[in-house]
């Protein structure tokens, strides 16, 4: 399938409970490996989505913020695993690197990066990028695709 420039998809959230459910629905079609970019506010529903996708994989446990351990790690089901990365306190890109981040990219993961530009070019590039916005009386969410594997996740979530 040909890579077109940007495939992107809006969706009104009208609640915390509607953040969850789209993140538990797209889970089907995020095979790693995987980089999203997690745009948004403090506030915003990035963790909430986060919670919702590791739901919709099946993840039973406990899902928090990593706002201060700066990654939170989880083993799939399906023998992957899902880090969340919130970057929102670097005080300098090199953090990323002193930090050793870069050794929990891999085939099996899916990486979900909350604050992506704290990191600079240290941080990879994003296949897709799930924006939260604070929209009348709930949010907007966007999700656009970077890359062909990210398209290909958007258009195994529509179909």
């Amino acid at each position: 399938m040909p890579f077109m420039e940007s495939a992107k998809i809006t969706r009104f959230l009208a609640d915390e409970e509607a953040t969850l459910k789209l993140g538990e629905s797209w889970a089907a079609s995020v095979m790693p490996p995987l980089v999203v970019y997690l745009q948004g506010n403090l506030g915003a529903g990035k963790t909430t989505f986060t919670r919702g996708l590791l739901r919709g994989t099946g993840y039973q446990g406990a899902v928090k913020s990593p706002t201060y351990t700066i990654v939170e790690s989880y083993t799939l089901p399906q023998s992957a695993s899902l880090h969340h990365f919130d970057l929102y306190r670097f005080a300098t890109p090199e953090e990323w690197e002193d930090a050793g981040l870069d050794d929990l990219f891999a085939d099996d993961c899916i990486c979900l990066i909350e604050w992506p530009q704290q990191g600079g070019s240290f941080v990879p590039p994003a296949d897709l990028t799930v924006t939260l916005e604070n929209h009348e009386s709930g949010r907007k969410c966007t999700l656009e695709a970077h890359t062909d594997k990210g398209k290909k996740s958007l258009e195994t979530w529509l179909n």
